[in-house]
């Protein structure tokens, strides 16, 4: 199994506006072939000291894939252009951790 953690960071007030195109691809991403979750997480105060300070502006997708294979052919899924095309000038920037289970 392939775990993806993707941070985005937005630009500033426009969170919601990007929430809202990332679950218009949601369904799709969940029925392709090989995907296992993916869902987007805001951070969350929870008060604990080793906390790092919350990040308004920056959505965290949680993704599983059951291979490598099946993450790549997400990269390129139908849906996936449109996304990026709506989100361009929204996000700022994107970090990708690709995590295999140990």
């Amino acid at each position: 199994m392939i775990c993806v953690i993707a941070t985005v960071n937005i630009k500033e007030g426009k969170r919601d506006d990007y929430l809202a195109e990332l679950r218009k691809i949601i369904p799709d991403v969940r029925r392709e072939i090989g995907n296992i979750e993916y869902a987007p997480y805001i951070d969350f105060p929870s008060g604990f000291p080793v906390q790092p300070p919350i990040r308004r502006d920056t959505v965290t997708i949680v993704e599983k894939w059951e291979s490598m294979d099946a993450l790549k052919k997400h990269m390129t899924a139908p849906h996936m252009g449109p996304y990026r095309l709506a989100t361009k000038e929204i996000v700022q920037a994107m970090q990708v951790q690709v995590l295999s289970q140990a």
